[in-house]
């Protein structure tokens, strides 16, 4: 398999339209001689047309330089991550490691022929004074086919590819495409054949007043199907992103759980602690390898005795190793994808009671009081309490926190300046309680390596000193918690919450 990350744009070219001269545009100093191909590419789905619906594209692809199967993932016109297989001359089905990357999209359904696209594509490279290729233009004379209406489009289209280029490059390029009368493509040629039956499918309309509710908590949703692939891959950007959007729907599922079927909701929020306990271990040992590594590093030489960057290379590859294997085999299961028909039918149904803009509001300040009133306890029985006792409570606080944050996020499309500038206040104080809590958990990940250094006759020191240092930045980080809570609560800043 192959995995690239491609950054495109597309864009119509009307009746008439002629392709302007590049150079000049981001470095472009040649363009160059036009290459013809013939495509023909099968585009596969669910019945219910998920996948596409969901961001992806999953193609059977014949000519052209990358002939085989293709799944990709990301809005058009964006940067979009494309997994690529080698194909049989007569495979019909995408082979099972495909299979596993868009499962989860597809609800475990299976997927049939959905549309065809054939295109006779016009290729040109933009390469610099070194000639080296900036990026690529194609020019698309494309026919799309719904395979199971039969309806038929033809359209022109142009895309602009990097190579080796920059966004300053793909801005450049289109000025000038505009220029000649080019426009903006929002969506994929998959997505133009099928947008017919794409428009007869997803949620009916939301009361206004529950939409950004709902709004958020589908965005959520959508951010675990886009990121199931990178994280069943092992990418950290997608692990983390999948994580956050966990710990968001729980959030909002609970700080909101009114507006659904209690026992529903209450079932969704179990499954995604569920989950979030299969993406953490993942996550939390990628982070703690590489705050250890840069810990040492950031030592004197003459400070790190004994082999401690090999141990802890040694330790944290073996503990990401075993939490990815446990990571993969929950997101095939069955389980995970009741999970997200679960989401669907929560989301994507009529809530089950109607309020008012001011109850959404009262949730919100509810859980910002929540926060408030954790973090006070905290901070409040913090000169007497034992140290387990006090980072347990500013844990705790930290947690509520992130969900008051959330919640306000929520508002954030109506209530404008406001909400921002509280959910920027609120993210302070969470940065703070997690460099806290960051520190909690490294130090004892310092004392059980330096148990195990002892045990092996190896020198501790390196160990203990990263240990005080640890300390050092818990301490100041909970002195700043006061101020930064302080700001938090300036009247100005939680104004709106009264409406």
């Amino acid at each position: 398999m192959a995995t690239v990350v491609e950054r495109e744009r597309k864009y119509a070219g009307g009746e008439g339209f002629v392709l302007p001269d590049l150079t000049g545009c981001g470095g472009v100093t040649t363009v160059s001689d036009a290459t013809a191909l013939d495509l023909d590419a099968v585009y596969l789905d669910s019945a219910d047309l998920r996948l596409a619906r969901s961001g992806y594209a999953l193609r059977r692809r014949t000519g052209g330089h990358d002939a085989g199967w293709h799944l990709k993932v990301g809005a058009a016109g964006g940067a979009r991550t494309e997994h690529q297989f080698p194909a049989g001359p007569d495979d019909v089905d995408p082979p099972a490691e495909l299979v596993a990357l868009f499962r989860a999209a597809a609800r475990g359904a299976p997927v049939g022929p959905a549309a065809r696209i054939t295109n006779h594509r016009v290729e040109r490279r933009l390469l610099d004074a070194r000639d080296r290729v900036l990026a690529e233009v194609v020019e698309d004379a494309v026919e799309g086919r719904d395979l199971v209406t039969g309806e038929v489009q033809q359209w022109r289209e142009i895309e602009v590819e990097l190579v080796d280029g920059d966004d300053g490059l793909l801005d450049a390029v289109e000025s000038r495409l505009r220029e000649a009368g080019a426009r903006p493509v929002p969506v994929s040629k998959s997505h133009r054949a099928l947008a017919a039956r794409l428009a007869a499918t997803g949620a009916g309309p939301t009361a206004p007043a529950v939409a950004p509710v709902v709004d958020y908590a589908l965005a959520q949703r959508d951010t675990l199907i886009a990121n199931h692939p990178g994280a069943r891959l092992g990418d950290e950007d997608a692990v983390h992103d999948m994580r956050v959007a966990a710990r968001r729907l729980r959030a909002t599922l609970r700080t909101f759980r009114g507006l659904w079927d209690r026992r529903a909701s209450r079932a969704l929020r179990a499954e995604l602690r569920w989950l979030g306990r299969r993406l953490g271990p993942v996550r939390d040992a990628q982070v703690m390898a590489a705050r250890l590594t840069d810990a040492v590093h950031a030592e004197p030489v003459e400070l790190v005795l004994g082999p401690v960057p090999a141990r802890i290379t040694e330790r944290f590859a073996g503990d990401v190793a075993a939490a990815l294997d446990g990571l993969r085999e929950a997101l095939d299961s069955d389980r995970y994808i009741d999970l997200l028909t679960g989401l669907d039918r929560l989301l994507e149904g009529p809530p089950a009671r109607t309020v008012g803009p001011r109850w959404v509001t009262r949730r919100v300040r509810r859980a910002v009081s929540r926060a408030d009133e954790r973090l006070d306890r905290a901070l409040a029985g913090r000169p007497a309490a034992d140290s387990g006792a006090e980072d347990v409570a500013l844990h705790e606080a930290r947690k509520a926190y992130k969900a008051a944050r959330y919640a306000v996020e929520v508002r954030r499309p109506a209530a404008g300046k406001p909400a921002v500038r509280l959910a920027r206040r609120l993210k302070e104080l969470q940065r703070l309680l997690g460099a806290h809590q960051d520190s909690v958990i490294t130090r004892e990940v310092l004392r059980r390596q330096a148990l195990r250094a002892y045990a092996d006759g190896e020198n501790t020191f390196t160990y203990g000193l990263l240990h005080a240092r640890q300390a050092a930045v818990a301490d100041r980080d909970v002195r700043a918690v006061a101020a930064a809570r302080d700001r938090a609560r300036r009247p100005k800043v939680r104004r709106w919450l009264k409406g």
